[in-house]
């Protein structure tokens, strides 16, 4: 499902702002009507920025007068114009066009991902091979593109619980023609709003969502949201390259032991091939959640981080690196961090000494040195060992090192024999 979500959305021509961000937002709001949308106009203030004008664009490319050959048309890949390009139509020579040209020596067969957003200038991006095509010359440059007052949309939802406490999902819709960095965090966060939706009718804490633009998006949000959010955010994840099948991440807080980190920590546990970044690796939203007048407990979830594959911001991030495996081990990883929140994040036993576990079929019967190898034995009193009414569920999964899942399932044994309760932040 979520992959087919994807590939609906992959060849939108999104940005800042535009028809490609609407009619993104609208296709989410089918799947989830609970979202609303936020409007920001063109040139109001938001903190020390500003929102940008619409930009949209018809048609873009370069052609060689000569032989009419095109280069870099924007209708076939949108990644051929740099994204807030301003309008052109001339005629110049190669030598001064290249200047203009933009490529990845390393990846020469792919597109590069380049914009100029806040600077008014102009620009396309090639294959490095195909640039090594092109010949001296005078070439036509031809820019459709058009600026105009309107809006930054920013789509966001609320399902209030029992708490005014809330855990917090962002993700972002700025990037054209890229599958891992891009739609993959947008599609995650959407499929954890209908899982919600779906499947917990009465849950204790309130969840929100949140998709715009990277950056110029979440400033805008927190300019309306960051009192509420100061004041009752349990825990936030920015979800960004969560589509691919290599490796897991988790880019940290500033302070690094927030309940966000902790709690995803915890859930990694027992996945292979895990890469833990500090926040000096940060790129993504948690720069303004986390930033220091802000400081929100965010942190951020990712498969292979932003920045650190070589497909990153260039053409070949495209459907061929998501996949359903990958967008499905990622919301693994969210569903047990949800699924501990709303069993009650705090254990604690209700006997004095351990329990007599033997009369709850939980020990074996016979007594051996062997029975400490039984790993559920040692998960469960493990479990009960630390369960002292003070320490969460996250904290309790990476002290005795067990997966969050293997935790949840005993701890839903122990809370139905009653030799644990839970309760709530």
């Amino acid at each position: 499902m979520m992959y087919k979500w994807l590939k609906d959305l992959f060849y939108f021509n999104r940005s800042l702002t535009g028809e490609g961000n609407r009619k993104t937002l609208s296709y989410f709001s089918k799947i989830n009507p609970v979202f609303k949308i936020l409007k920001f106009s063109s040139g109001l203030k938001v903190f020390d920025w500003k929102i940008p004008y619409e930009w949209s664009v018809k048609n873009a490319y370069i052609k060689n007068v000569k032989n009419g050959k095109v280069y870099a048309n924007f209708k076939k890949n949108n990644l051929h114009l740099v994204g807030y390009s301003i309008p052109k139509n001339i005629k110049i020579s190669f030598s001064q066009l290249k200047k203009k040209i933009y490529t990845e020596k390393k990846y020469p067969n792919a597109i590069p991902y380049v914009t100029s957003y806040y600077k008014k200038d102009w620009g396309f991006c090639l294959a490095h091979n195909e640039l090594k095509k092109m010949n001296d010359g005078i070439y036509e440059v031809n820019i459709d593109s058009k600026f105009n007052k309107g809006n930054l949309e920013v789509a966001h939802a609320l399902l209030r619980g029992k708490s005014k406490k809330e855990i917090m999902f962002s993700s972002y819709i700025c990037h054209p023609s890229m599958a891992n960095n891009e739609l993959s965090g947008p599609v995650l966060l959407n499929y954890i709003l209908r899982f919600l939706r779906l499947n917990f009718k009465n849950h204790y804490y309130s969840y929100r969502f949140v998709l715009g633009p990277e950056t110029i998006g979440s400033i805008a949000y927190l300019s309306k949201y960051k009192d509420h959010l100061k004041k009752n955010l349990l825990a936030g994840y920015v979800l960004s390259c969560v589509g691919d099948d290599r490796r897991f991440s988790h880019t940290k807080s500033p302070s690094e032991n927030n309940l966000a980190d902790i709690s995803l920590s915890a859930s990694l546990i027992g996945k292979k091939n895990i890469h833990v970044y500090s926040f000096l690796d940060r790129g993504s939203d948690e720069r303004q959640y986390c930033s220091p007048k802000i400081n929100l407990p965010f942190t951020t979830f990712s498969r292979s981080k932003f920045g650190t594959y070589p497909e990153y911001h260039t053409s070949k991030d495209d459907l061929n690196l998501v996949s359903e495996k990958g967008l499905n081990g990622s919301f693994e990883v969210i569903k047990d961090i949800i699924n501990s929140f709303e069993i009650g994040i705090i254990p604690y036993n209700t006997k004095y000494c351990e329990p007599h576990l033997s009369k709850y079929d939980l020990y074996p019967t016979i007594s051996s040195k062997d029975n400490y190898k039984n790993n559920d034995v040692k998960e469960i009193t493990d479990l009960l060992s630390y369960s002292d009414g003070k320490s969460n569920i996250f904290e309790i999964s990476s002290k005795i090192n067990l997966e969050l899942n293997k935790l949840l399932k005993h701890l839903k044994i122990l809370k139905k024999l009653k030799l644990l309760k839970t309760k709530y932040l």
